[in-house]
Formats: structure tokens, sequence, C-alpha cells
């Protein structure tokens, strides 16, 4: 292997098939996502989602259960909509979901990140990494899974403490 291609392996954050990460500007300090190369554009679990537009701004207010097999935490988000798309499921489904973008932090990387909304309750995960927002930076290894470390029930209950 030359130099510069061991330089480059060294500056990239490794990730497993899944990972604890954060939303902070969603008011969410831990989401467990799963890594999805195949889909192109991430996707969040989201809820009584209603829109809102105005001459100067398209809004989205919806809700979030950020913790899987937990419907007892929710979380009240907007964010303005930077687009409205036609998205594919695996299933072959074609939904029509609102764009927002927001703040991803996950280990050391933090990015900005387009996400789509969309009722993911019956599904595993409450949010799905595409490719799209780990392009730079990331190697995934399949074969790992929480690369950046857990987060435990009492961590948890703390972070998602009512105020």
């Amino acid at each position: 292997m030359s130099e510069g291609s061991e330089k480059t392996k060294k500056s990239k954050t490794l990730v497993g098939w899944r990972e604890w990460c954060a939303l902070p500007e969603l008011g969410i300090p831990a989401i467990k996502a799963k890594i999805d190369t195949g889909a192109r554009t991430s996707s969040l679990h989201a809820f009584d989602i209603k829109t809102s537009h105005t001459e100067q701004h398209n809004r989205v207010h919806f809700s979030i259960h950020p913790i899987q097999g937990n419907n007892k935490i929710i979380i009240q988000c907007h964010a303005p909509i930077v687009d409205e798309r036609y998205i594919t499921s695996s299933s072959g489904h074609k939904e029509l979901r609102c764009v927002i973008l927001t703040q991803l932090v996950l280990g050391n990387i933090t990015r900005e990140i387009e996400l789509t909304l969309s009722d993911r309750d019956p599904l595993r995960f409450r949010m799905l990494l595409g490719r799209e927002a780990l392009s730079k930076g990331v190697i995934i290894n399949p074969g790992r899974s929480l690369y950046l470390g857990r987060v435990t029930k009492h961590e948890l209950r703390i972070l998602y403490a009512p105020n």
C-alpha cells in the first residue's frame, strides 16, 4: 500500500452497519441509524407530519419516536422544507416526502445532511443513513456494528429525561 493511500485511510471514520448518531438541530441527542448505501437520501421516522406554506416559508412540523421499541418518548420538531420528492422504498412503494436539511453528528463527523420524513414505525430502524450523507470521510465495514460506541438504556433515560 502506498503512503498516500494509507494517509487517506487514516483520515476516514470507520462505521459499522448500524451506529448511534445525533440530530442536535432537531433536539435528538441519540438515535440508532442503519447504514444503507442502497439508499441515496437518508430517511427519518416521523409521524403527525403537517406542512405550512406561506409566501416566504415552507415548513414542516412533525413528531418523532427516536428510540426503537419506545413510543413513550416523543420529540416535537419543525424545519424548513427544502424539497419534496417521490421516494421509492425497497418494497417498490412510491411516496411523496418532505425533505429537510439538518445537522448530523456521527462520531467525530458533523455535517449538514438531507433527510426525508416518513412513517417508519413498522420498520426496525428509526433512521436510515444513505450514501449521500456518508460519501465523504467514511469507510463502512458491513461486518461490524456500533464502531463508534454504544448508548445504554440508562444513558438514553438521562438524554431524554424531561427538563
